[in-house]
């Protein structure tokens, strides 16, 4: 086969198994075995390899997924993502839309409904039918870009069929099946990891990882629903239209979706759901009402926060009534004492319940529960039971705060009297070990592969930890020892920790878990200091005048690193071999007060990758283009950045021209 025929055949290939993907996916139709599918598969990636040159990015090979070096990267939504209102009645829904008839001078326009999916919402964007972003929502004006996640998710197309706009941006929502959720918590208890909450929990997860390649073995997938940004293509006149456009783009549109007349067949579709919910592949906790108008949504408008043309509806919540057995404490990473009810199993909302939170010991005095009494507990959304309130007295007195931590004994206070919280002082406590190595070894943190929850557990109870420093002095006989661990395993084990200690300061810094620090704070420390030793110098003022870190912030890092264990923890760390330091300034100086905005796709080249490039010479990434921009660095499918920087006269660069002017 020579390379115009390899070229045809791989285009040829692509299609074809995308069509497949629309039919499997999409469609629920599939046409062909999945053995078959493989086969095609096999194919086409044994081509693409033979022939490099011909493969595409919008390639179904493509979708293995791809690594993000770094943190994931903010996007500007150019049309803000607005929530929608919540009613929680019927006579709710009325009265929304006697409002909006009164908006529309007396018209009673058609509604579109659909289930409202418990997941997470995503907007797509694509430049001349090929995708080039996915961004989650975030504070509905920026979001993050996980474009490498998206692209793994067979329910989204990676180029639309047939003549699509020349830029579209879609929103939709990824979500996980629940038989998918139960096989991925299955395969976590296996491998000692922590278990996701509910599906939405682990498809927000999922869609932040930066490993694509994790992501695209966690079958999630995506149902379009709005429509975002339109140009180079005539408008859609209502909802009802965008939904089958979608269709024939090949996206997947929720098959219960309904265009109703009026509102009493809104209403029927209500009830109708709600009665259906369980027998759902998917979560879902209400629906989604539209004006299905496209030009009267345009009249009604929006408000700062939410459309209101929209609106959903939630489905009450799951309530059951049981006893509380018993009430028990749990201790965290940093010490707090969190009081949980042990309840007589009850099913509700389809699982059986056994316990529920009592968030801190203030709602146990609100509440006026104890040990003994009847409870009406609510689950709603999938999310952790509470108990709602007592139902049947039966307890005699209330339940007594905890003096002694009932992991290590040692006295629990309650250190701010403005606070809720209660803790135990001791840092050395067994409970805030496990729960602390379990951050410290976290994804977001050190990320080391391997050492979970039933390892940790295993491993403190034989003795090895006295502080996080002790995984680094781990050897190869210590986890021979554990259960379910040969020389693969504790090979592949050992070769993970090795491999955190090159991880950044900015992970080291989240990984100690300092109370209100988070991942963005490590990193605003990291850059700031440099070295962690110039953070644990530093005082109160010097720290809450950094922009991002507040005067909460500043006295737990300074309470932090006061503590002498701390101090020896951070001494052997060093010794250990730990990084301990960030690059904070340029290596060279030639880009210095320039500003750089990346679009499209570089060949062989991350956006991370070449910002880190820009920033290493002394000049700026964004990800807003304005006139202030210097350059624009334009790779294969740039989207609708490159068009505006030709309006607003930037100099746009293709990769050659970026390559030359960093290296010269």
């Amino acid at each position: 086969m020579n390379s115009s025929q390899a070229k045809a055949e791989i285009k040829r290939l692509a299609q074809q198994i995308e069509e497949h993907n629309h039919r499997y996916y999409g469609l629920n139709q599939p046409s062909i075995s999945d053995a078959e599918y493989d086969r095609l598969l096999k194919k086409l990636m044994a081509l693409e390899e033979q022939f490099p040159q011909h493969q595409q990015s919008t390639s179904p090979s493509q979708r293995v997924g791809a690594k993000v070096e770094g943190h994931l990267p903010t996007v500007h939504h150019q049309l803000k993502m607005l929530s929608l209102d919540n009613t929680y009645s019927i006579d709710e829904v009325k009265t929304w839309y006697k409002r909006l008839v009164k908006g529309l001078s007396g018209h009673q326009p058609p509604l579109s409904v659909e289930p409202k999916m418990d997941g997470v919402s995503c907007a797509l964007t694509y430049a001349q039918g090929e995708l080039i972003l996915g961004a989650t929502r975030g504070d509905g004006s920026v979001g993050e870009d996980v474009t490498h996640n998206v692209r793994t998710i067979r329910t989204i197309p990676l180029k639309l069929k047939g003549r699509g706009p020349s830029l579209l941006e879609v929103r939709g929502e990824v979500y996980m099946d629940k038989q998918d959720f139960a096989e991925l918590n299955r395969q976590r208890k296996d491998s000692g990891e922590e278990l996701f909450v509910n599906p939405r929990n682990a498809t927000s997860g999922s869609l932040k990882l930066l490993d694509g390649r994790l992501a695209a073995k966690r079958h999630l997938k995506f149902l379009v629903h709005s429509l975002g940004t339109l140009e180079g293509q005539k408008p859609p006149e209502s909802q009802w239209e965008f939904l089958r456009q979608c269709q024939q783009y090949g996206f997947a549109v929720n098959p219960h979706s309904r265009l109703c007349k009026n509102l009493d067949e809104v209403i029927d579709f209500c009830h109708d759901m709600e009665q259906k919910r369980q027998e759902l592949a998917y979560d879902v906790d209400g629906v989604v009402i539209k004006v299905n108008d496209l030009k009267n949504q345009a009249r009604l408008g929006t408000t700062l926060k939410s459309p209101r043309w929209a609106v959903a509806f939630k489905f009450p919540a799951y309530q059951a009534t049981t006893l509380v057995r018993a009430i028990t404490v749990q201790v965290g990473r940093t010490g707090v004492i969190t009081p949980v009810a042990e309840l007589e199993p009850v099913f509700c909302g389809g699982v059986t319940i056994s316990r529920a939170t009592l968030h801190n010991f203030d709602e146990i005095k609100r509440l006026g529960v104890n040990s003994g009494d009847r409870v009406l507990i609510e689950r709603a959304g999938d999310v952790i039971p509470k108990i709602v309130k007592v139902t049947q007295k039966l307890s005699k007195g209330v339940f007594a705060i905890p003096k002694v931590c009932p992991s290590c004994s040692a006295k629990v206070v309650k250190e701010d009297l403005e606070q809720v919280a209660y803790r135990c002082v001791n840092p050395s406590c067994p409970k805030q070990l496990e729960r602390g190595l379990l951050h410290f070894s976290s994804r977001g943190a050190m990320d080391i592969e391997g050492l979970g929850e039933a390892v940790i557990v295993q491993l403190l109870q034989k003795g090895h930890f006295k502080n996080f420093a002790y995984i680094y002095r781990l050897k190869k006989e210590d986890l021979l020892k554990l259960e379910l661990f040969a020389d693969k395993k504790a090979e592949n084990l050992l070769q993970a920790i090795l491999q955190s200690k090159k991880q950044s300061l900015s992970r080291l810094i989240y990984g100690l878990g300092i109370v209100n620090i988070g991942e963005k704070a490590a990193s605003v420390l990291a850059r700031h200091f440099g070295t962690i030793q110039a953070l644990i110098k530093a005082k109160q003022e010097e720290l809450t005048a950094i922009h991002e870190i507040g005067p909460v912030m500043a006295s737990s890092i300074v309470d932090f690193f006061g503590q002498p264990p701390v101090r020896a923890l951070i001494n052997e760390f060093k010794d250990l071999g730990l990084n301990m330091k960030e690059s904070r300034s340029p290596r060279g100086n030639k880009l210095a007060g320039k500003k750089f905005v990346f679009t499209g796709e570089l060949e062989g080249l991350s956006r991370q990758a070449a910002g880190r490039m820009v920033e290493a010479q002394g000049g700026e990434v964004t990800s807003s283009l304005s006139a202030a921009t210097d350059y624009v660095v334009a790779g294969a499918s740039p989207g609708s950045k490159y068009a505006k920087a030709l309006q607003l006269g930037v100099v746009v660069l293709n990769q050659k021209k970026f390559e030359e002017m960093i290296h010269g």
